[in-house]
């Protein structure tokens, strides 16, 4: 044990978060493995994993065990070993999101082109359910707008929301509340659905694929002047890191959404919605002049897994410290997390059933276009990943990247005005 912590103390806190990282890999990657009637949580086992660590890193008794003692978190809100791990959860996301902007890019344009009547009205309408719920919930004696909007983003699993729910909160504890209380069941509760839905309706999943990818026929143009650009790496690298900085850039851009301007609300793409939008333009176009922006699929496979577990990693550690410390802190009583865990179920499902009906019935989307949709109007990334799975294709990526943007702009929308005025 003394030869370990050595180790440990001279190596310092970045070798003892990719210990742990690595750790929740391997266990929480096992977990996702089980299968029960064919359904597993796949990547989602990480982030089961990775909240039932932070949860373990808060019990006191953590401190005086040798190792992992260095793990302990005795206050969540002013943590050195919570802020390595959001900084795991920031690399995931973005390498996430670019990732599925430059396997959407080439497609993008013209299934969003083909399906624009139903993406963007899907979206609207999952956001606006989401906001009916949170309204209705705001209302309750002794609920209030701060907690039911920290509930939305959760529900929604969106930090953007969250961001802009505390904004304008007169309490930001009741909003960091509700989001740590429905986080959870919104990452799991639709990686569940996607993987239902296919199951209970029997569908058959070469012919699912078959309706996704007629867009293959129609417009697998392969860029010919492409192979004479110049591609600085052979892995893509470069074009890879190209995006994301054009990405961070973009969605640091700020809108003021109230009189206040800069000083008050403010809407901006953040670090999943401009590396995405720009992602997907790269994708699109191939090159810019004569420099190639390919980057092999099998790169974009292997950084948008790594991702995806990275990003739950950080928000599962986080989100299982942090949802300790909000009730244990909380004096408003057991019954108000319970209140909020029902309406965040609500508030995941409810939108989904009524989102895939429409989906299904009124703009008549296939099955994969349908659930990509609606993974991008619950703006949940983890489930995406779980949809790339069941499905076989990459292709669901153009569905959510098409529902993604709309969601994403109403969900801050309507997080800071119900806070604003209710």
């Amino acid at each position: 044990m003394d030869i370990i912590n050595s180790i440990i103390s001279v190596s310092g806190a970045a070798t003892i978060t990719l210990m742990g990282t690595f750790f929740i890999f391997l266990t929480g990657y096992a977990i996702g493995h089980i299968k029960v009637k064919g359904i597993c949580l796949g990547t989602a086992g990480v982030f089961l994993m990775a909240l039932l660590c932070g949860y373990l890193y808060t019990l006191p008794i953590v401190e005086h065990i040798p190792v992992i003692s260095h793990f302990y978190v005795p206050d969540p809100t002013n943590s050195a070993v919570i802020t390595d791990y959001k900084f795991i959860q920031s690399i995931g996301l973005i390498l996430f999101v670019t990732s599925v902007g430059f396997i959407a890019g080439p497609n993008f344009f013209h299934d969003l082109k083909k399906n624009a009547k139903g993406y963007v009205p899907l979206g609207a309408i999952i956001i606006v359910i989401g906001a009916a719920i949170t309204v209705a919930f705001s209302l309750v004696p002794g609920i209030g707008s701060d907690y039911a909007t920290g509930i939305l983003s959760g529900a929604l699993t969106s930090t953007p929301a969250f961001s802009a729910a505390q904004d304008v909160a007169q309490d930001t504890s009741l909003v960091a509340l509700g989001h740590a209380v429905a986080y959870p069941f919104g990452v799991i509760g639709v990686v569940l659905f996607v993987q239902i839905i296919p199951k209970l309706m029997n569908a058959d999943m070469d012919k699912e694929r078959a309706l996704i990818e007629i867009k293959h026929v129609e417009t697998g143009k392969v860029h010919k002047k492409e192979h004479k650009a110049v591609l600085i790496d052979e892995f893509g690298l470069a074009s890879f890191g190209v995006a994301i900085i054009l990405g961070i850039l973009l969605g640091s851009i700020k809108i003021p959404l109230t009189s206040k301007g800069f000083d008050g609300a403010c809407f901006n793409l953040g670090n999943t919605g401009g590396p995405l939008i720009v992602a997907l333009l790269c994708g699109h176009f191939g090159r810019v002049g004569g420099l190639s922006l390919r980057v092999p699929e099998s790169v974009l496979k292997v950084f948008r897994e790594l991702g995806l577990a990275m990003f739950l990693v950080g928000a599962g550690v986080e989100g299982g410290a942090n949802l300790v410390a909000q009730v244990s802190q909380s004096s408003l009583g057991i019954m108000l997390v319970v209140y909020g865990f029902i309406a965040g179920v609500i508030m995941t499902i409810l939108p989904l059933l009524i989102g895939f009906v429409m989906a299904k019935y009124v703009f008549k989307l296939p099955l994969l276009n349908n659930l990509g949709s609606l993974t991008g109007g619950m703006t949940s990334t983890p489930a995406l990943g779980t949809l790339i799975g069941v499905a076989g294709t990459e292709d669901v990526a153009s569905a959510y990247a098409s529902t993604y943007p709309i969601a994403l702009v109403l969900v801050v929308l309507a997080s800071n005005l119900i806070g604003t005025f209710l």
